[in-house]
């Protein structure tokens, strides 16, 4: 059975852009863009999971949060706030009232509300696409590494980190991966040249790569394209959430 969303928002556009998102990865989505009618709906329906905007028309995000909270039948029920502006103060009530995430609508994108969703269904991790996956992760950025690394095992996926391009070749061979996620400029070596001997050994060949840059350069993603990269995403562009959104469609695709 699918699982079932539903989005209150009166935004007309995001609305419907959140919700064929949804719906096109598997989930059962519905919109409601009256704060009223949205709170009678998730009464009447008991959604699996609540995407909830704060600036509504007849009954704001604020009354919804206190009804829900004092609703037994309800209550259970997991909600992410659509913030507005961000601001702490905003999140901070909110949360108080029992939401369990946020969003900032000028920063969020359609994959990031994917991940946040997922993150909040029962039993999500389990069903992931990434769940008893291999991951090469093949970044000296520490940080990013860090990110990275906690995300996929969080997604009970197994991971395998390189920080040399030497360390990326001899893990793409034994630790048979099922994706690879390669930095463009490593220590000593060019993810580009990584990436070409990978595709060109019979026994990684297969194994689909997606190349994570600081670089934009067109010239980089048309050489990583006809090399055989899966993706090319450039790393100021996108959250750790869009890359393991990335990495879950593409295995599940596999």
């Amino acid at each position: 059975m699918k699982s079932r969303i539903l989005i209150i928002e009166d935004d007309p556009v995001l609305g419907s852009v959140i919700t064929e998102k949804l719906n096109a990865s598997g989930y059962e989505a519905s919109l409601v863009t009256d704060g009223a009618v949205g709170i009678e709906t998730v009464r009447k329906t008991h959604p699996d999971i609540i995407l909830l905007d704060i600036l509504l028309p007849t009954k704001n995000g604020y009354e919804i949060m206190e009804e829900i909270s004092r609703d037994e039948a309800i209550k259970h029920i997991p909600v992410v706030i659509i913030s507005n502006s961000g601001q702490p103060v905003e999140i901070e009530r909110m949360i108080k009232l029992g939401a369990k995430d946020y969003l900032i609508k000028a920063q969020f994108t359609p994959e990031e509300v994917l991940a946040k969703v997922r993150a909040q269904l029962p039993h999500a991790n389990d069903n992931s696409a990434l769940a008893g996956k291999k991951v090469l992760v093949v970044e000296d950025d520490m940080f990013l590494s860090a990110v990275l690394l906690k995300k996929l095992n969080n997604e009970k996926c197994a991971v395998a980190h390189a920080i040399t391009g030497e360390e990326a070749l001899t893990k793409s061979v034994d630790e048979k991966p099922d994706i690879i996620l390669l930095d463009l400029v490593l220590p000593g070596a060019n993810g580009l040249d990584i990436l070409k001997t990978v595709k060109e050994n019979p026994a990684t060949k297969a194994i689909p790569i997606v190349i994570l840059s600081n670089l934009s350069q067109q010239e980089d993603m048309d050489r990583a394209k006809e090399l055989g990269a899966e993706r090319f995403l450039v790393k100021a562009m996108s959250t750790p959430e869009d890359i393991i959104s990335l990495v879950a469609e593409i295995l599940g695709k596999k």
